[in-house]
């Protein structure tokens, strides 16, 4: 009984999210803007975030190492979390359910909410930049890049985008609270 809920509730927030979807996706029609998007995509898979969570020890020495550990927690439950909602919530791609939408580049998975990879953004980007200030001109531009790329390229709507983000955002604050560091 939830889940039919869940679908109607998902089908009527498409449809008022349909107008962005179409207007964000038609970008892609140029070369240019579907394969910026698709290259931030991409990164946003986790190449991005691992590198850089990989190469803090090596700049910031002893003091990057329980930031380190905190973001690779944060990723372990972030996965687990939305891959447990999306089994759930079963959410269909807009490419999928909207006439008009046209993938960018190959999804990772079948259904939508919430976006994994803005979850993922938004809690490395504020981890980072909590521990690392110096990084958030760095981090904070690439995050909203790969919750951008997320709608332009028909994988998301709006709201999976928004609700990754507040996941994201949460589990970050919840990791600060249970790992503080100094």
């Amino acid at each position: 009984m939830a889940s039919v809920q869940a679908a109607d509730l998902f089908r009527r927030i498409d449809q008022a999210e349909y107008a962005w979807c179409l207007r964000l996706n038609r970008s892609c029609r140029r070369q240019a803007v579907r394969r910026l998007f698709a290259v931030i995509s991409r990164l946003g898979d986790g190449v991005f975030w691992y590198v850089l969570v990989l190469s803090l020890p090596l700049f910031y020495g002893e003091r990057a190492l329980l930031p380190a550990v905190r973001m690779a927690a944060v990723g372990f439950v972030g996965v687990a979390l939305y891959k447990y909602l999306k089994s759930r919530l079963v959410r269909e791609r807009p490419y999928i359910s909207l006439a008009g939408i046209v993938p960018g580049t190959r999804a990772l998975d079948r259904y939508s909410f919430p976006s994994g990879h803005t979850l993922h953004a938004a809690s490395f980007a504020t981890l980072i930049t909590v521990s690392f200030p110096e990084l958030a001109w760095l981090c904070v531009p690439f995050a909203i890049l790969v919750a951008m790329s997320r709608v332009v390229l028909g994988l998301h709507y709006p709201s999976d985008v928004a609700a990754g983000a507040a996941m994201g955002g949460a589990l970050a604050a919840l990791a600060m609270a249970l790992l503080p560091i100094g």
